[in-house]
């Protein structure tokens, strides 16, 4: 049962909460060279707890709608299955997302109780954008755009914990986490194509068409990297993180392999999953970058 629980939050995907708070907490650590534990481990909780409630309200929603029965599951794609396969029933999905959201914003309201109302401000777009993101905002093309703000979010208020201050340095790398996450969202919702314009969804690939949206892979990466390359160059973060640029290679396969493939179920799977190790190793590259920050 375990497993089907660990299944259903997409434990691996929690991954990419993990990155971007430890990106706050290593730009604070470069700049600062400290790190308050307590606050840290409560920062891992509550951001992995609000990840966990978007996946599993995303997962009751779309099968209430009726997206999962038509989709293509793949690694990456067409949900869990753990609800259509009878694996869990929906309300106890619905109620775990709930209690995760829960859980999450009652760390996120200690945080404003010792840090105020950046805090708030912050924990109140994560409590309304979780809520209202299989029901609102991937109905209106925007589910990208929240997934960015969303990473960009995590590391502003992360490094806001621990430094007590919004800097250009976090502003930068929140856009670049943030960009990151789109990017593995766009890329897996190619496959959900028909079965979410079936059910009135709306993501960026419906709304500009498959293969338009193939060429809108780059923008992703570039302002990422943008975002890095005008961080180094205004001496806001250490030369080391050039490192990051060790993912191009992985980038552009990606990016080709999009292109060739977006309106292959099958042979997008290996691209798909090439983007989402782009994203990780950029990711931890950017962390090392500020770890070893010269």
């Amino acid at each position: 049962m375990l497993s089907v629980w660990f299944q259903v939050i997409r434990v691996r995907f929690l991954l990419a909460s993990v990155i971007a708070v430890s990106v706050g907490l290593s730009l604070n650590w470069w700049q600062n060279s400290s790190i308050d534990w307590f606050d840290s481990i409560l920062t891992f909780a509550g951001v992995l707890a609000l990840h966990a409630s978007v996946d599993l309200l995303n997962d009751f929603w779309d099968f209430k709608r009726g997206i999962d029965t038509k989709t293509t599951r793949t690694k990456m794609s067409g949900g869990t299955g753990v609800l259509p396969d009878g694996l869990l029933k929906p309300t106890s999905v619905y109620r775990a997302g709930i209690a995760f959201l829960i859980i999450g914003s009652v760390i996120g309201g200690y945080f404003v109780f010792t840090d105020g109302m950046i805090i708030a401000i912050i924990l109140g777009f994560a409590i309304l954008s979780i809520y209202f993101y299989s029901t609102k905002i991937v109905d209106s093309g925007l589910g990208e755009f929240f997934v960015a703000i969303k990473g960009s979010m995590i590391v502003l208020g992360t490094f806001f914990i621990q430094s007590g201050q919004i800097s250009l340095e976090s502003i930068l790398a929140g856009i670049a986490v943030g960009s990151l996450s789109a990017l593995v969202l766009f890329i897996a919702s190619f496959p959900d194509h028909d079965a979410d314009k079936s059910k009135g969804r709306k993501t960026l690939v419906i709304a500009v068409g498959k293969e338009k949206a193939a060429k809108l892979f780059w923008i992703f990466p570039i302002i990422s990297y943008v975002a890095i390359i005008v961080g180094i160059s205004a001496n806001l973060f250490p030369l080391t993180s050039v490192i990051c640029f060790l993912s191009v290679p992985l980038m552009i396969k990606s990016g080709l392999g999009l292109q060739k493939n977006y309106d292959s179920i099958e042979n997008l799977i290996p691209f798909m999953s090439s983007t989402l190790m782009f994203g990780r190793i950029t990711g931890v590259l950017f962390v090392i970058g500020f770890l070893i920050g010269l």
